[in-house]
């Protein structure tokens, strides 16, 4: 685990410097998918590519799973499956030029064994899993305090917040503030290291497997809006946090 581990932080090390390199690039390729904000660049691509190549040199049988390429669903978890979001916060990569993430999830016939989590520029990498440990650049992250929903930031979705679905409003009132970044590995980021206490946002496996392996492993919890187990398929109404304030943030999104 230690020496798959440490070859897929250099891959992802690597396609981090191809994208900082792509800033000097004037001409980058910008195109939309379902909508005028839902962005691809061709960076996108490349890097999903990339780390695709370097994953079957290492694993030929492993499958893929990733947000570009064609290749966004996946039926078959059995064996080793590689989960793939290549720029994580596309629009803030274009717009921003930060605030976005790398992230790469490893599982084993279904089961989350490894996730890495890179901000690019800020240069903070999260990875590891439940059988390694959790690790921000090299140091041990320990489990974080097991904060109330009102002891603490929460992050959030801003369509799903101007429109309160699932009472979300109401959850943003009890905590300390809300944030939104644009960016589910950010706020993952900051949910691992105590900087959040809960997160909800509508999010694809790629948005979510990563992270949510690293979560779980220091103690969190995750799921469904209505607590039901995560699908790996499609776009979910995703809920995260402490356990306090998850069970708390549950109970509200239901209304009661």
């Amino acid at each position: 685990m230690k020496q798959i581990t440490e070859e897929i932080k250099g891959w992802i090390y690597e396609a981090g410097d191809k994208i900082k390199a792509s800033f000097a690039n004037d001409d980058l390729q910008i195109d939309t998918k379902s909508g005028r904000t839902d962005l691809v660049t061709e960076m996108d691509k490349a890097t999903q590519e990339f780390l695709g190549n370097k994953i079957l040199a290492f694993d030929p049988n492993a499958k893929i799973m990733g947000e570009e390429n064609g290749k966004d669903h996946l039926t078959d978890f059995s064996g080793r499956v590689f989960i793939i979001d290549p720029i994580d916060g596309t629009m803030n990569f274009v717009l921003e030029q930060e605030n976005f993430c790398i992230m790469v999830a490893m599982y084993e016939d279904g089961i989350g064994k490894l996730g890495f989590v890179y901000d690019v520029m800020k240069d903070e990498f999260l990875y590891g899993g439940p059988d390694l440990g959790v690790f921000c650049n090299g140091n041990v992250v320990a489990a974080p305090k097991d904060k109330a929903l009102s002891a603490g930031l929460v992050g959030m979705n801003h369509v799903m917040y101007q429109r309160n679905d699932y009472h979300v409003q109401e959850i943003g009132d009890i905590a300390m503030g809300v944030r939104m970044s644009g960016c589910a590995g950010y706020e993952l980021i900051d949910l691992a290291l105590g900087r959040r206490v809960a997160y909800i946002s509508r999010l694809a496996p790629w948005d979510y497997a990563p992270g949510g392996v690293l979560i779980e492993a220091l103690g969190l919890k995750m799921s469904s809006i209505t607590g039901d187990s995560l699908k790996l398929a499609g776009r979910e109404v995703f809920l995260a946090g402490t356990p306090q304030a998850y069970e708390e943030c549950l109970k509200l999104a239901s209304g009661k």
